[in-house]
């Protein structure tokens, strides 16, 4: 019995860190796309979407940063 104890705790700590870390690289993430916007509530809006395509498109997670500032600089481009 203690040994089910154990391994049961374990698991649950493995699976609580394994969720708090991707929680934090989430935020991470979208607080670098919001920072990129400024306080343009439209921008905002915008940098959050390229976020969400940028997910969905498989960008690696060390290309982001230059990404969004790509994005960010086309869309205040498109807005002059």
């Amino acid at each position: 019995m203690d040994y089910f104890i154990i391994v049961i705790t374990t698991v649950a700590g493995l699976y609580f860190h394994w969720w708090i870390y991707v929680r934090i690289k989430r935020w991470m993430d979208r607080d670098l796309a919001l920072s990129l916007a400024g306080d343009d509530a439209a921008m905002r809006e915008h940098m959050l979407a390229c976020l969400s395509q940028a997910q969905a498109s498989g960008v690696r997670r060390g290309d982001l940063p230059a990404w969004l500032e790509r994005a960010a600089a086309e869309y205040r481009a498109s807005r002059q």
